[in-house]
């Protein structure tokens, strides 16, 4: 059983998937790649994710910056700003989701069916 557990830790599709595998982190990170200047406020990701309540949203963008995905910077100001951003490490897993987005559009009506 130990022999399985350390498998199971070590395997690195798992342990780097579900850092950034659910719904929510991978429209984050899409639609601030997409968004004009690269930056994005948090109530802006709001607009652009309305389906996403704002608990959740705040917990994926945390995540996120755990995982060096994601740049917060916060600027002295009354109120705050905080401006969402990727990382290198962001913007080089970009081109991946890329491929995943158009594999889904080209096999969307083969899987997503009723």
């Amino acid at each position: 059983m130990t022999d399985i557990k350390a498998a199971y830790l070590a395997c690195p599709i798992r342990q780097v998937i579900s850092r950034f595998g659910d719904k929510w982190s991978l429209l984050v990170l899409y639609t601030i790649n997409e968004s004009e200047n690269g930056v994005m406020r948090f109530n802006e990701l709001r607009h652009h994710m309305m389906d996403c309540s704002q608990k959740m949203l705040s917990q994926t963008l945390k995540n996120l910056e755990q995982s060096h995905l994601v740049h917060r910077e916060v600027y002295p100001e009354v109120p705050p700003r905080v401006e969402y951003s990727l990382t290198d490490t962001g913007k080089s897993l970009m081109p991946a989701i890329m491929a995943l987005i158009a594999w889904g559009k080209e096999h969307f009506n083969e899987v997503v069916t009723d």
